[in-house]
């Protein structure tokens, strides 16, 4: 037996607006374009980017705009509601509604969760410093850019994939840069050893330097709460 919506067709609500979730629409509308009343609610206040591609933009290879999956045009085009800059704060599973932040109330009949995840803080003292930064959203890599327009030192604490990306970027905008890592040599998750340091040489030549064998015990910070220094556990 169908069930019959008072409303006409089901409301399908995406919470995420990132590619994953917005892959899932995508493919839903090639199959069955009519189906739903579909609405978005994305807690970034831009349409689906490339979230791969933040790095070019770190290192001022790319802009935002390029880096844009889907605009504001395609949300039109395929009569998708998008809640931008919404964060979504309680599911009403009883009444199936949403609620944001801002006090939005949106009905739902089929529900999509597809939020991503969150970049992890080091637990350590002094973690919640200001111009301590993490490396997922446009609006992170808008807050790197602009300070690195103020400041000169900067520590990428990660000597992963991603914090090396994060390294090269900020090389890049001009700042002096020291990736501290645990393990004595880079990517040591993907690489062996001999692989891994010829990486550190190549990073090195381009200005970067690193701490290696270091694992962050505290962040120590100046009189206004800045981050100023990372201390180890072996003293340095």
């Amino acid at each position: 037996m169908k069930t019959r919506y008072a409303h006409g067709k089901p409301r399908l609500v995406l919470i995420g607006n990132g590619m994953a979730g917005i892959r899932t629409l995508e493919e839903l509308l090639a199959i069955a374009p009519d189906r739903y009343d579909i609405s978005v609610i994305g807690e970034e206040n831009h349409g689906n980017y490339n979230r791969i591609m933040l790095s070019p933009v770190l290192a001022g290879e790319k802009n935002v705009d390029q880096i844009i999956l889907n605009g504001d045009d395609w949300y039109a085009q395929n009569n998708v509601q998008l809640f931008k800059g919404e964060k979504a704060v309680q599911i009403d599973r009883i009444h199936r509604r949403i609620h944001t932040a801002s006090g939005l109330i949106i009905p739902y009949d089929k529900l999509i969760l597809a939020t991503g995840s969150r970049p992890a803080r080091i637990a350590v003292p002094g973690n919640d410093l200001s111009n301590i930064l993490t490396f997922r959203e446009i609006r992170d890599v808008n807050r790197m850019l602009q300070l690195s327009r103020q400041l000169r030192h900067v520590a990428v604490i990660g000597g992963g994939l991603l914090g090396l990306e994060a390294a090269n970027g900020l090389r890049q905008q001009g700042m002096q840069v020291t990736v501290v890592h645990s393990s004595h040599y880079l990517l040591n998750k993907q690489l062996d050893e001999t692989a891994g340091r010829l990486l550190e040489k190549t990073l090195r030549a381009k200005g970067i330097d690193f701490c290696m064998n270091a694992r962050t015990s505290r962040i120590s910070g100046d009189e206004h709460g800045n981050a100023r220094a990372v201390h180890f556990s072996d003293g340095r």
